[in-house]
């Protein structure tokens, strides 16, 4: 069997969501099965770290995929005769990207749909092409992918997609997470929050809650660390920071190893995801496994993921955040038993898992 891989955000030192699920599941499934041959299909010069093993061939397919415009001519022109040339059973997309005039069957793995429901999300030239190209993708996929229930369910209602067709395989979590009694040289407490600095993640609506919580309570010394990419739309937590009294207890850190960033998270007094719309939410079951509380937004997709181990709230309800943030800097509320939750809840997620479970789709796919 011939398997090829889209992976062109597989980038040295600049994976995000899907780049780490790409990565784990990819290092998993070569070596688990020395049988198939893997065509790993790049849009740029890549690192040699990324064939993991003797049968993956590494292509790079022109031009680079970084644009509306080039996404067209990358999936549906240049990959396609790849896929022909090099004898393709089965084209695996991990960003659920997929060619719409191939013969090739295709595995998509669309991690979410946030773009229809939130037009903050993108530029409008990308919200434009997500909308009238995923639902495409979504149905001339011969089976689809996706990372929680809640993603499933709405893939389902909006593009209206057989549930048979859909299989939900969870991200796992990296061994890199854990407790750890290594601490930080500086003991000003702090809060974190993991991700793109982006209006979809609300991160205007933590600066806010975290600015109440401080005015309300100025004997608290915490500051809040944002570690993440500085992503889109910038300008607007941007101008807010500046009407901020407290705006030098807001830091941001970005380019941050997983190494770096567990002691970061084992060393916080709470990890604060106030994400409007997730797939998933992969940093709430990192701070799980590190063994601090997680307060983060009800709905979506951290509610079904967190299994009741999450502190939850509404991300529309400011004030509601800045009381969770005071309860946790004041310690009123009991994190022990959702901290033993949380690391049972961060055991059921595992990469070892979810590279299994994506070979089964795979068959069911050539099948």
């Amino acid at each position: 069997m011939r398997i090829a891989v889209n992976t062109r955000l597989l980038i040295k030192d600049s994976l995000e969501g899907i780049g780490r699920f790409t990565l784990e599941t990819l290092r998993r499934l070569v070596l688990n099965h020395p049988e198939v041959e893997f065509v790993f299909c790049f849009d740029r010069k890549f690192d040699p770290d990324f064939i993991f093993s003797p049968n993956v061939k590494g292509v790079v397919v022109y031009p680079q995929a970084r644009h509306p415009l080039l996404y067209y001519i990358w999936f549906q022109y240049s990959l396609p005769k790849v896929l022909e040339r090099e004898k393709i059973d089965l084209l695996l997309s991990p960003d659920g990207f997929i060619p719409l005039n191939g013969k090739v069957k295709t595995l998509s793995v669309i991690h979410d749909i946030a773009f229809e429901h939130a037009n903050n999300g993108v530029d409008w030239l990308h919200q434009l092409y997500y909308k009238h190209y995923f639902p495409k993708f979504a149905k001339q996929a011969t089976r689809v992918v996706t990372v929680s229930e809640f993603s499933k369910a709405d893939l389902v209602k909006t593009y209206q997609l057989a549930p048979g067709k859909v299989d939900v395989i969870y991200n796992g979590v990296s061994a890199v997470f854990k407790p750890t009694e290594k601490s930080l040289k500086d003991k000003t407490p702090y809060f974190i929050y993991v991700g793109a600095i982006h209006p979809r993640k609300n991160v205007v609506g933590l600066l806010k809650a975290f600015e109440a919580f401080k005015i309300a309570h100025p004997e608290f010394s915490h500051q809040l660390l944002l570690v993440g990419r500085k992503s889109w739309q910038l300008s607007t937590i941007v101008r807010y920071l500046k009407t901020m009294r407290f705006r030098r207890d807001v830091l941001f850190n970005k380019n941050v190893s997983d190494d770096d960033l567990n002691l970061l998270l084992n060393n916080a007094t709470a990890l604060i995801y106030p994400s409007f719309f997730e797939g998933f939410g992969l940093p709430v079951i990192e701070a799980f496994s590190c063994g601090i509380p997680v307060v983060t937004s009800k709905g979506t997709a951290m509610e079904e993921i967190s299994q009741g181990a999450a502190h939850l709230f509404d991300p529309e309800n400011i004030n509601e955040l800045a009381e969770k943030i005071y309860e946790q800097a004041s310690g009123k509320v009991s994190n022990q038993e959702k901290i033993n939750l949380g690391l049972k809840c961060a055991q059921q997620y595992n990469w070892d898992d979810t590279a299994a479970h994506i070979w089964q789709s795979i068959l069911k796919t050539i099948n």
